[in-house]
């Protein structure tokens, strides 16, 4: 018989550790399936050339990922799916009027430079989806401002392309008749693919708190405090009241879908529950700052970026909570702490008045000689 033994060795750095059934191929899936319904609206308001953005932009996300473990000789990571919901994420912030190369384009940057470079899944400190549309929008903004007329507006409109309605929303010739609040909530309006029908993020979003693969924290905190300003200080300047500035705030734009599906992504957002609170509070201020005072009316995409540098930070600010443990324990660990710090300081001024003295007898038994 062989001497040797099995040898295992256990991470015990963070307790307590939970055995689930769920892991990251699983959640990656559910994301996949919460994202159907807006890519099916999509499809049946712009047709094919949705389908085939969605299409590069997966493929093009799963080889760059591939390709640059592979390059490097790093276990392949596929399999979790993280890729597909990047690249299916990133199409359906894109216009439908996009070439088919420009998610290959932001799906390089957003999976290599955003996510692989800084160690993979789970350690990039940018959602890669919102980088790599931030990185199109700096480079093709051109291409990523043209807006194709949806099928549901095609005998209305005459026209192949036409402003957005959160585009009409601040501009000084305000909100076209035929964009009414139920065409917003259905999808039946120009904008980004994944943006339009208000009605599909809510069911994908709807269907992640029900798979508790998200918290309410985050997007409730981040569409209330769009709701809650923009009720606040309205639009009369446009010519809007109160209550119907905020509906229309909030129908749209992005904000939904990125409450939803990018401000919740769990590597770049807090772990803390009072952290979720004021980062999708933060997301909401940002928002509608940019879009009052910045050169574009849309802001979602930047203030969830700058949220997510600002991540860790909140994390540090607000303890997480320690099972088994009261606040009374909290309160007397940290009085110990303190106590213990305190009689440290106190040995290390009497060793130093000690030394002092020995020098200062020193000193006279020399002067006396």
């Amino acid at each position: 018989m062989s001497d040797k033994k099995e040898r295992i060795i256990l991470d015990v750095a963070y307790q307590p550790q939970v055995r689930t059934g769920t892991d990251t191929r699983r959640l990656m899936l559910d994301v996949i399936i919460s994202l159907l319904p807006a890519a099916v609206v999509a499809v049946l308001e712009f047709g094919i050339p949705p389908l085939i953005l969605m299409v590069s932009g997966v493929a093009s996300a799963v080889f760059w990922e591939w390709g640059y473990r592979r390059l490097f000789k790093k276990e392949s990571s596929i399999d979790d799916l993280s890729a597909v919901v990047t690249g299916l994420l990133l199409a359906l912030t894109l216009p439908p009027t996009a070439p088919a190369w420009i998610p290959v384009i932001g799906t390089l940057f957003g999976i290599v430079i955003v996510k692989q470079l800084y160690g993979g899944i789970g350690k990039n400190f940018l959602n890669p989806a919102l980088a790599g549309r931030a990185f199109l929008l700096a480079s093709y903004a051109t291409l990523m401002a043209r807006w194709a007329t949806p099928n549901s507006l095609m005998p209305t409109v005459d026209a192949m392309t036409m402003a957005t309605p959160l585009g009409s929303l601040y501009s000084d010739g305000g909100m076209p008749a035929y964009f009414g609040m139920g065409r917003m909530f259905l999808g039946m309006i120009p904008g980004s693919m994944g943006e339009i029908s208000k009605l599909a993020i809510l069911l994908g979003g709807a269907y992640l708190l029900w798979r508790k693969v998200i918290s309410w924290r985050i997007p409730v905190s981040f569409i209330g405090t769009v709701a809650l300003l923009t009720l606040i200080f309205g639009g009369k300047k446009y010519g809007y009241g109160n209550f119907e500035w905020m509906l229309y705030n909030l129908l749209t734009g992005s904000v939904l879908f990125g409450a939803f599906f990018m401000a919740t992504d769990y590597a770049t957002s807090p772990v803390t529950l009072n952290g979720q609170l004021l980062f999708g509070f933060g997301c909401g201020a940002l928002t509608m700052l940019i879009r009052y005072f910045g050169g574009f009316p849309e802001g979602t995409t930047y203030a969830i970026l700058i949220m997510n540098l600002c991540a860790w930070a909140i994390d540090k600010a607000f303890h997480r909570h320690q099972f088994g443990v009261n606040k009374a324990d909290i309160a007397a660990e940290k009085a110990q702490v303190k106590a213990d710090k305190l009689s440290l300081a106190a040995e290390e001024a009497k060793a130093t008045a000690e030394l002092r003295k020995a020098e200062a007898e020193k000193a006279a038994r020399e002067a006396t000689k």
